[in-house]
């Protein structure tokens, strides 16, 4: 465990507003992460799910309210101060965001050699280790990101994301654009590093199977709040009508997609 651990929720969410001109996106939001928490953040169109995720890891902010990460205001602090607390969380976004003028071991070493202060022959050690740790092989290294398969943009999205050796891991659709077997794939890789390194872990997903297969606790985003909170079960035992709609058609949606 990083020696900053502290005890308390990793994010926490106090009373978050947020207005886009004059439409009110989130009204008076409050959730907590916690520590080792597979958390899970799901909704309609247009419900905020990823502005959220934008105002966690502050390239955005709320109009009201705030958002603590691991126990501080997230924008306390001199630049210092901020910039360690960032170091502490990685983000892999929708489509895995690499530069595309960037070779994949070059994706994975830019934070490294941005923030890490490390010498070229420690950053190649740290780049292959995180290839390594996502499946991907040394071979793979030179490949341009346009050279890569969906799922290869992905892991080495993830790798990227891992680089600075986070506790917290946040993730926008992270098995959108894959197929049942490779989303199935990222989804057991994703466990193992939550297993394996310790990660508290956010995602934002549309996808019921990722859900059933990753979250142990789910927060549904609709009507500008949080509807609800809790396992899978608890969430589809919910009564309210939003809820009930958006599990029976996603259930829908996946069984029409594995038939066809």
């Amino acid at each position: 465990m990083n020696a900053n651990a502290v005890s308390g929720p990793v994010i926490e969410l106090r009373d978050v507003c947020t207005r886009l001109g004059t439409q009110w996106i989130h009204q008076n939001i409050d959730l907590r992460v916690e520590r080792g928490d597979l958390l899970a953040l799901v909704g309609g169109s247009g419900a905020g799910k990823t502005t959220l995720l934008r105002e966690m890891i502050g390239l955005q902010q709320p109009t009201l309210g705030e958002v603590l990460l691991f126990g501080e205001p997230l924008q306390a602090g001199h630049r210092a101060e901020r910039f360690a607390r960032l170091r502490r969380m990685g983000v892999l976004f929708q489509q895995g965001a690499l530069y595309s003028a960037l070779t994949l071991y070059d994706n994975i070493a830019f934070p490294l050699r941005e923030f890490g202060g490390l010498l070229e022959e420690e950053i190649r050690a740290l780049v292959l280790s995180k290839m390594a740790l996502v499946e991907l092989k040394p071979q793979h290294a030179k490949l341009m990101p346009a050279q890569l398969s969906g799922g290869m943009v992905k892991r080495a999205a993830l790798a990227r994301a891992l680089a600075l050796e986070p506790e917290l891991l946040l993730l926008d659709e992270p098995t959108a654009g894959l197929d049942p077997e490779r989303s199935a794939g990222f989804v057991r890789l994703i466990r193992e590093l939550h297993a394996s390194l310790g990660l508290t872990v956010v995602f934002v997903t549309h996808d019921l199977e990722t859900l059933s297969s990753l979250a142990n606790r789910i927060a549904v985003l609709a009507e500008h709040r949080i509807l609800a909170i809790g396992a899978l079960e608890e969430i589809q035992a919910s009564k309210h009508p939003f809820i009930q709609k958006f599990f029976h058609y996603r259930t829908t949606v996946d069984e029409q997609a594995a038939d066809s």
